[in-house]
């Protein structure tokens, strides 16, 4: 696996963010959850788009397609 960002840089990224909020122990854990939970929807709905065109490779509009179907699917 790939290097990540430590805890102590997030929790950083998170307070200059939003200034006013109490973290708890873990919300920078929670945080980096949600986001590679996201990134496993993304590959998800990109790869399906890309099945869809019956392309072999997952390409920048397959990419911004899913992303664009994810928000619509979020807010709705």
């Amino acid at each position: 696996m790939g290097r990540t960002v430590s805890r102590g840089a997030l929790r950083k990224m998170l307070k200059n963010e939003k200034p006013g909020f109490r973290l708890s122990a873990c919300a920078d854990l929670l945080v980096y959850l949600n986001f590679l939970m996201f990134l496993r929807r993304l590959a998800e709905e990109a790869r399906t788009n890309a099945f869809q065109n019956r392309s072999r490779i997952i390409k920048p509009e397959h990419i911004v397609f899913a992303a664009k179907a994810i928000l619509k699917k979020s807010r709705g």
